[in-house]
């Protein structure tokens, strides 16, 4: 099982004024799928608090994948694809282009998610949209290939091929 941490970003949330039924969605969803949800938490759509949480989780848990929800549309809070892009090493663009196009088939809306994803060190980070609906809808058309992305990331390809 792939280790992975979800990261809920919601003033709301983090307040405990909403409940948050988008990163528990992922939780079901992922370790459906093979996923190990190691790590969870919901912050507010604060750039420290986001910066903060990418960094642990990709320096020190080294999970191989981080999924972020909320803090992907036009709102003046919205900034995780702007904090996600200032910590990555390396920019994935067709990860998030894949996701808005898939999805367009389904809303002219999908056009408006800004949701970037990245490697930092040895960890994938995805962001996807906020709503349950949205944020499924982007990982479904992506995650059967992100195993595959997550294995040459951390090696695990590699040693496959080996034997």
């Amino acid at each position: 099982m792939v280790k992975a941490a979800i990261i809920t970003v919601s003033d709301k949330g983090s307040k405990g004024q909403r409940i948050d039924e988008t990163g528990q969605m992922l939780r079901s969803y992922l370790e459906e799928n093979g996923y190990e949800i190691k790590y969870y938490t919901v912050i507010p759509d604060e750039e420290d608090h986001i910066e903060v949480e990418l960094k642990y989780i990709s320096d020190v848990l080294q999970f191989p994948l981080i999924v972020t929800n909320g803090g992907t549309g036009f709102a003046k809070r919205d900034i995780t694809p702007e904090v996600t892009f200032k910590v990555i090493d390396k920019y994935v663009p067709g990860i998030g282009e894949i996701m808005r196009m898939k999805n367009l088939q389904k809303t002219e809306r999908s056009i408006l998610s800004r949701g970037i994803c990245g490697i930092r060190k040895n960890s994938l980070i995805v962001n996807l949209p906020g709503s349950p609906k949205g944020a499924k809808e982007n990982l479904e058309c992506v995650l059967p290939t992100l195993k595959h992305g997550i294995d040459i990331l951390t090696g695990d390809a590699f040693e496959c091929a080996r034997k």
